[in-house]
Formats: structure tokens, sequence, C-alpha cells
């Protein structure tokens, strides 16, 4: 498999770079793009769970999801410095509803296939999934239930005043488990277990890492330049672009990272990137989204669609109750995947 997204790579970064400078046709020039960045994301996946051996399951978990979120954060930039506010918002909701049910379910159908039980950290889940029901309900709820009473200027100063505090919050929960609370949700070594040795050095890992991000953020400058065209020819919904396209796009890295590792059957890390990503991304990225939005034109507030919040709402629901038990199995894995193929499918006719 690693040969076949070397053949991506190489033939898909020229081939995007030629068609950018020789303007060939917007529509098979999506295809290009996408495909090249799902190749460029599984070296970020590769390197991030080199760097994860290198430095431990907790770090690697917050490797894991900060850089396969950066590609989603890459091609939101430049969208919002387009001016696709729907399409921004709808791949942030496609974020959290890909994370919490493909992401998820895919893992754990995968690894329940191989394994009849698997077991992760209870507590680290919980801390995550309640921070998570917290920075829904915070960051995407409150703002919708105030739009209606207040001006849009109004709302925009109470959607930047939410992505500070989302932002100090998320770095003050960092601080709480790396830091001063690190022993008590340290996971515990199984005294059987292998030393795993990682695919690459660290270095090596840090180098492939920085010039998969540098090209990721190229071609999706360029990928972006096509969202019109493509809505056109296909007959896609903005929304439809956003939620389903761009966030499997954005979150290939993870799912080839956590399926791998519930292979492997450390479904503790299975788990942090699911849960971690989706937490990433309503206090990290959608701040940080909100606060960059306010150098560009059209500023963007955080104000959901109905159907998007709704659908946010009940991921974070079906997730939380998946994983109240502290294990997982196919069986769970495979309703979260059919949550998730249900939700695509509304969409679709939006």
């Amino acid at each position: 498999m690693n040969k076949v997204f070397f053949l991506i790579v190489l033939i898909g970064v020229p081939s995007s770079a030629a068609g950018s400078i020789l303007g060939w046709d917007p529509t098979w020039m999506f295809g290009v793009y996408s495909i090249t960045i799902l190749g460029l994301a599984s070296y970020i996946g590769r390197s991030t769970d080199s760097l994860s051996v290198i430095a431990g399951p907790r770090i690697g978990g917050l490797l894991s999801v900060t850089f396969g979120n950066a590609v989603e954060l890459t091609i939101s930039i430049f969208a919002l410095m387009a001016g696709y506010l729907h399409i921004v918002l709808a791949s942030l909701t496609g974020a959290v509803i890909s994370n919490l049910l493909l992401v998820a379910g895919t893992s754990f159908f995968i690894g329940g296939i191989k394994y009849k039980r698997q077991q992760f950290n209870i507590y680290d889940a919980r801390h995550n999934i309640g921070l998570l029901m917290f920075s829904v309900v915070v960051s995407f709820v409150f703002p919708f239930i105030f739009s209606g009473k207040i001006s849009d200027d109004e709302i925009l100063w109470l959607s930047g005043g939410i992505a500070i505090i989302m932002l100090l919050l998320y770095f003050s929960a960092l601080f709480f488990r790396l830091v001063t609370h690190r022993g008590v949700y340290a996971e515990k070594e199984d005294s059987g277990q292998e030393q795993e040795t990682p695919e690459w050095g660290k270095w090596k890992s840090i180098i492939i890492l920085a010039a998969s991000a540098i090209t990721v953020a190229l071609v999706s400058d360029q990928l972006v330049d096509t969202f019109e065209d493509v809505a056109e020819s296909f007959g896609w919904s903005e929304v439809f672009i956003g939620i389903i396209i761009v966030a499997i796009i954005g979150n290939f890295a993870e799912n080839i990272a956590a399926i791998y590792m519930a292979l492997q059957n450390k479904i503790n890390v299975s788990v942090e990137i699911a849960v971690g990503s989706t937490l990433q991304i309503a206090m990290f990225v959608t701040p940080i989204l909100v606060l960059l939005s306010f150098m560009f034109a059209t500023p963007m507030p955080l104000v959901f669609p109905t159907e998007a919040l709704i659908s946010m709402l009940l991921s974070v629901f079906l997730a939380t109750f998946i994983m109240n038990d502290g294990d997982t199995n196919w069986f769970e894995g495979l309703t979260l995947m059919c949550a998730y193929i249900i939700i695509a499918i509304g969409f679709y006719f939006i």
C-alpha cells in the first residue's frame, strides 16, 4: 500500500503543478488535487506514527491529531480567503461527524474483527468526551440560539469572544493532561507488549512531515479554486462538498492512522485520534478560523445551519454512548459507520 501512495504522490504533485499552470479542466483537476492530498496525507500519517513511537502514545496521539487536522485547517483557510463561508462551516461539521462516526467506527469495526474485545482508557475518553460536549454546546449551540436575537455585528463579536475562550481552555486542557495530571491519566503499559520500532527516524520523520504539510498547503489552494466548477458539474451543494468531500480528504491521514493502531490492538491511540481530533476541531481549529476570518473580506460567525448542528450533537451523543464502558467491538463500530452513511445520504439530498 505504501508503494501505491508513493506513486500517487510521484505522479500527483507534478500533475497538480502542471494543471494549475496550464489551466486544465477544473473538474478533472478536482480529482487530481483530491487524490494527491490523500497520498500526501498518508505520508503525514506515517511520519506522525513514527514520531508517536519515539515520543510515546500520548504525545503521538496528539501529533497525529494535530497534523491530521493540518490538512483540514489548510483547506479551510484558503476557502475562507475565497469567501466560501458555507463550505468552511460545512467542512467543520463534516470533520466532527467524520471523526466520531467514520474514523472511530471504522477503527472499532476493523479492529473488532481481529480482536473480539478491545479496551481503552476510559478516564482519557471521558475527559475528552466531557470537554467535547461542553465545547460543542458553548461554541456551536449558544451562537445559534443568540443569532436570532442580536445583530450580525454582535454575533461576530460573540463568535470572536467564544473563540478566544475555547483556545485558552484547549491549551489549559493540554497542560492539565500532559503536565499537572500526567501521572493520573497515564496509560498502563502491557508488560508483555513488544517494543515497537518506528518506520523512520526522528529527523527523517520531521523532514517528511514538514515537506508533506507544505505541499498539502500548495495543493489545497488549487483545490479550493475548483469548488464552484465541481458544484455546477455534478450538481453538488456547497454543504455536501464541505461535509462529505472536504471532510473525508481532510481526515484521511487520521483515518489511516486510527485503523492501523486498531489492527495493532492499540485502541487507546485510535480513540485518542478520533475523539481528540474532534475536540481539537471544536476547541482549536474552529476558533483559529474564526479569528483569522476577521483578517479577510467576510468574517465567519459561529452560526451553523440547523441540520448541521443537529447532526453534530447526535454524533457526539452517539459516540458518548458507545464509548461509555471502556471497551468496544466490531458491532459498535458498524453502528457508528451506519450512522455516518445515513447522515451523508441526508446531506446529499439537501
